[in-house]
């Protein structure tokens, strides 16, 4: 239990990443290539629509504990230490409010759908050769 704790706890601290994401992502010296992330990471984590639903017993919590953390790490890991410091104070001092964002919902939603399309015709395909 004290791990599920340490990962909620962990999780919750690198949520708080994400306005720096968000500022470092404004900076005109970041490269295509951590903005891209930063925008899927940034887009997942503020969708109301998680890829797993978390009615899903243990699977649903996965994006919230795992998923989200990981897509943040990973974002930072791009970004440059002067760029992300320069976020780090800017968000700091500036308080944003970032809401849910539909538009990624809808898209995880497409991307959900399609794996779900994928995964039928696998099956069909499957069923057809017994």
């Amino acid at each position: 239990m004290k791990i599920l704790i340490k990962l909620k706890n962990k999780a919750k601290m690198l949520k708080k990443e994400i306005t720096t994401l968000y500022y470092a992502y404004q900076d005109p010296k970041l490269s295509l290539l951590p903005k891209l992330i930063i925008i899927f990471t940034i887009g997942y984590a503020l969708s109301p629509i998680d890829l797993i639903p978390d009615f899903i017993p243990i699977w649903g919590q996965l994006d919230d504990l795992i998923i989200i953390p990981l897509l943040i790490t990973f974002s930072i890991n791009l970004i440059p230490d002067k760029i992300m410091e320069d976020a780090r104070k800017k968000a700091l001092n500036t308080q944003i409010k970032l809401k849910k964002n539909w538009f990624f919902g809808l898209l995880f939603i497409l991307i959900w759908g399609l794996i779900l399309i994928k995964v039928l015709f696998v099956l069909i395909n499957f069923l057809k050769k017994l």
